[in-house]
């Protein structure tokens, strides 16, 4: 069966279309699909138009991208990457909905996690997915048994992540990273991964400022020796703003 975005049937009018070689100033002519073409100087041309937003959902995506270049393969995953990042925080939104102080908290976990994921590395769908979700199990935990304690809303949350990771057609091993860290993001084992370590840190941020850490130096560096690792989310909790 032909994928329907390549039937000239079900085109658009610039969905074939003309550029200038960078090289020779020649006109030359792709397809929408086209992921590259070689001008008749023989310099090769990416295609600046082309999108696989539609291999996100479509069964047979991997193998539609499967001859794109290597930068431009890492262009697509990292574009479909960032798309799920928002529906994820999109969904974290609608499950709490008026609950603007749960909305607000995963937020900002989200913001510091990004922050340390710039400098210290990790896997950033992984990890947001985790930040945006973390405390997702908190109102079905207080629904089952009358309250949230840590172990109650990891149980609870690490089941409505998976649900809606799957939804959104997550890749099963980033699912099962990231249901694993919601099922124990309070309590760290002995030996950690780089992505939970920095949710970990980046929730602690957030809890820190919430409750007044700042305004107490000793408290900051007891909190910093207790549960900090990495070197950037050390120096955020030491900046944390007034």
């Amino acid at each position: 069966m032909r994928c329907p975005g390549q039937d000239p049937m079900f085109w658009k009018p610039d969905d074939v279309f003309e550029i200038s070689c960078p090289k020779c100033g020649y006109g030359v002519e792709f397809f929408k699909f086209d992921a590259k073409r070689k001008c008749r100087c023989g310099h090769v041309i990416v295609n600046p138009k082309i999108d696989f937003g539609c291999a996100e959902w479509c069964p047979y995506g991997d193998s539609c991208i499967e001859g794109l270049p290597e930068e431009m393969k890492a262009k697509t995953k990292e574009e479909k990457n960032n798309r799920l990042r928002e529906r994820i925080a999109y969904e974290m939104r609608k499950y709490f909905g008026q609950d603007m102080d749960r909305v607000n908290h995963a937020s900002k976990v989200a913001q510091y996690a990004e922050e340390i994921l710039k400098i210290e590395g990790g896997h950033p769908l992984v990890v947001l997915g985790a930040a945006y979700l973390h405390e997702i199990g908190i109102k079905e935990a207080e629904k089952k048994y009358g309250g949230a304690s840590p172990e109650y809303q990891e149980k609870e949350g690490k089941t409505i992540a998976e649900d809606i990771l799957m939804k959104l057609n997550v890749q099963r091993g980033i699912v099962y990273e990231i249901c694993d860290i919601i099922g124990h993001h309070h309590h760290p084992r002995a030996k950690e991964t780089l992505n939970f370590q920095i949710l970990y840190e980046a929730d602690w941020l957030v809890n820190m400022q919430e409750n007044g850490f700042f305004k107490d130096p000793k408290k900051v560096e007891e909190t910093i020796e207790k549960y900090f690792r990495t070197v950037t989310g050390t120096r955020m909790a030491r900046e944390l703003p007034l």
